[in-house]
């Protein structure tokens, strides 16, 4: 029963041969049962990256094939196994498959290539990650109230292109001048209406309601907007 899994090329496998000890089958009977599956018409591309076709020498010294298995084929092979003795082995695959994934996944590189090769997937990991680290970092640094004008502009709209999208989302709509949320956002803490002095066309001086939007509300926006596939300048692809 040791090394039911193994590594092999970086992936956690087992073997036809494993399997059929394990289980008490034919090994002929487990290699046709592979066979059958990477041959099926309907779903032969997905069946060969579970299966890697092998060889063993026998005691005679005669090579015979065998596969390599991952766990999705490991999955497939055994599910028609049946019995308390059946699970029992199951349970201990799926162990031993557990451990060995866990081993794979904290890997240290024992080559300078496969070192550089690391260091190079973790910066790009880094610099896909950090556009959106910047742009939420800075949303949650503004403690303050942020005009529509400013969070428009984040996202390379004007502000009244931004407030007709707004719009049609249904997340605000016009009254006069000034533009308020729908009932079902609006003691969500989402904006602030504030009174905004200006110079009309005549010299006079008037008053007029603005809306900003808090903390919370740029949240809000930015976790709905990307829903819908609406994202910030520095998270869009170059």
């Amino acid at each position: 029963m040791n090394d039911l899994v193994i590594m092999k090329n970086k992936q956690a496998v087992t073997s036809s041969l494993q399997v059929a000890e394990v289980f008490e089958k034919n090994h002929r009977d487990v290699l046709e049962a592979i066979r059958t599956k990477m041959h099926s018409a309907e779903f032969s591309a997905q069946y060969q990256k579970m299966f890697v076709e092998g060889s063993y020498k026998d005691k005679s010294g005669k090579s015979n094939p065998m596969y390599y298995m991952n766990r999705d084929g490991f999955a497939f092979i055994v599910m028609g196994f049946t019995g308390h003795k059946a699970d029992n082995f199951k349970l201990q695959y799926i162990k031993a498959f557990n451990e060995m994934e866990d081993q794979v996944k904290f890997q240290v590189p024992s080559t300078l290539p496969e070192a550089l090769r690391l260091a190079a997937d973790q910066a790009e990991k880094i610099s896909v990650l950090q556009p959106k680290a910047d742009y939420t970092d800075s949303m949650l640094a503004n403690k303050g109230l942020e005009t529509i004008s400013m969070i428009a502009k984040n996202y390379g709209y004007s502000t009244r292109e931004f407030n007709k999208l707004l719009h049609g989302l249904d997340i605000q709509y016009k009254q006069g001048k000034t533009w308020l949320l729908y009932a079902k956002y609006q003691d969500e803490g989402y904006t602030h209406v504030e009174p905004y002095e200006y110079t009309n066309s005549d010299g006079i001086k008037q008053v007029r309601n603005t809306m900003k939007w808090t903390q919370v509300g740029q949240k809000f926006l930015y976790d709905f907007l990307k829903s819908k596939g609406i994202m910030p300048l520095v998270e869009q692809p170059a």
